[in-house]
């Protein structure tokens, strides 16, 4: 029946349960070394401080743009040849990626929390060098009728990665402790590499031969890609934009389970009603602002999206209030999660739409390497801002922190109605 409906047909072909499995590896590490990490770190006691400068432990996403031209080009000595270029790199990258979550596992934020800090650093590495490879796998597997759908079933595997490392992990924690949890979401990172496996390597020849020397490997891997996009208007401005879209959101989300534990909540109430009931909200939100996307194109629905945003981080403020209060807790997650869901939406189509396809792979790294900024950079003086002013001024100053994004959609469309012309 499916197959009769063009929309719902596209789902349909085998690549695209691929895609989502990749999307799934690609998730699963983002929360292990953020707010996961965070529970761990508040239940031996780190102080919230600490905790907000350990967020730059995931500076790797922010960067990743760096060595993005390196792997998208390169080849590996007997895994290229054997596998191919995008399986070869996501193998040896995923071995290495479930050694390292081992290895973090393994550590104690108690004893030295500089250790952990350097280990979940190496995480974030393997984990943004990983997206970079499933990027590249998921446009070049798919044909061009089949990105839109491939795009929606990536960000739904992601989302499962993330509720596994989120909620799962947390209950796992609660009952078996800190190394069986890393240990098992280990085993769990091969879920994408083993069905791309069974996909196989997707062909393209991605080098011109006329790149075949290394000056001009170089310049076609690593300049021109950055050319093309500094050849838009105002790029900078764009580029700003991108770092401060979610930054409001990035900022709270630092201190988030912190927060939740410091004010009553227990891990199962968090694991049940953040990570569980926040998904679905998310998903819910995803999809309400494709909608958005459809009616009112991408720039009025940045705009709608970011102002339900900085209201929905307003709304920590009454949490933290009333403190320990299940009723408001999911009203506050709900709505949370909800225009979260919207604004990824949003913001997610509007940096695919800057991407000139010669050169996705490198263009969306940098993209989504920016957006990263205010989580990894940008947020790292949260916990000492939670510490000083209090819980309820905190989050007023997260959501004011969103408003110079909304200030500047307007000037991102007109940008693009002058390169039209």
């Amino acid at each position: 029946m499916l197959n009769k409906i063009p929309e719902l047909a596209v789902y349909l072909p085998p690549r695209m349960m691929t895609v989502f499995f990749l999307g799934f590896s690609s998730g699963l590490p983002r929360l292990l070394v953020l707010s996961t990490l965070t529970v761990w770190l508040t239940e031996v006691g780190i102080d919230r401080t600490t905790i907000g400068l350990l967020a730059a432990a995931s500076s790797p996403y922010a960067l990743k743009f760096l060595w993005s031209p390196f792997i998208d080009h390169g080849k590996i000595p007997f895994l290229t040849r054997m596998f191919g270029r995008r399986l070869g790199w996501l193998f040896l990258i995923q071995l290495l990626l479930a050694l390292s979550l081992i290895w973090l596992g393994l550590s104690r934020p108690d004893e030295s929390n500089m250790i952990t800090a350097l280990l979940a650093f190496i995480v974030s590495f393997l984990s943004a060098s990983q997206d970079i490879v499933i990027d590249a796998y998921r446009v070049e597997i798919l044909d061009d009728t089949q990105q839109g759908a491939g795009a929606a079933t990536i960000v739904f595997g992601y989302r499962i990665g993330m509720l596994v490392a989120g909620a799962g992990a947390l209950f796992i924690a609660t009952y078996y402790g800190w190394f069986v949890t890393y240990l098992s979401m280990s085993v769990l990172v091969f879920v994408g590499g083993i069905a791309a496996f069974f996909a196989g390597e997707p062909y393209r020849d991605i080098i011109p031969k006329e790149t075949k020397n290394i000056s001009s490997w170089l310049k076609h891997a690593a300049v021109d890609p950055f050319l093309n996009f500094m050849g838009k208007k105002g790029w900078y401005f764009i580029l700003l934009f991108i770092i401060l879209y979610k930054f409001g959101d990035a900022f709270a989300s630092v201190m988030s389970n912190n927060f939740y534990l410091n004010i009553g909540f227990t891990k199962i109430e968090i694991a049940s009603i953040v990570k569980i009931f926040g998904f679905g909200a998310t998903l819910f939100g995803a999809f309400i602002g494709g909608s958005l996307i459809v009616r009112f194109g991408i720039y009025k629905s940045l705009f709608i999206c970011g102002i339900l945003q900085m209201l929905s981080t307003a709304v920590f403020m009454a949490l933290a209030a009333i403190g320990s209060n299940l009723a408001m807790l999911s009203l506050t997650i709900g709505f949370e999660n909800l225009s979260s869901g919207m604004g990824t939406a949003a913001f997610v189509a509007y940096i695919s739409h800057l991407c000139n396809k010669e050169y996705t792979a490198t263009q969306y790294a940098l993209f989504s390497s920016f957006s990263a900024f205010g989580l990894s950079i940008f947020s790292t003086p949260s916990g000492w801002v939670a510490d000083n002013v209090g819980w309820v001024m905190f989050f007023a100053i997260s959501a004011l922190v969103a408003l110079p994004a909304l200030l500047m959609v307007n000037k991102l469309q007109n940008f693009e109605k002058t390169a039209t012309r």
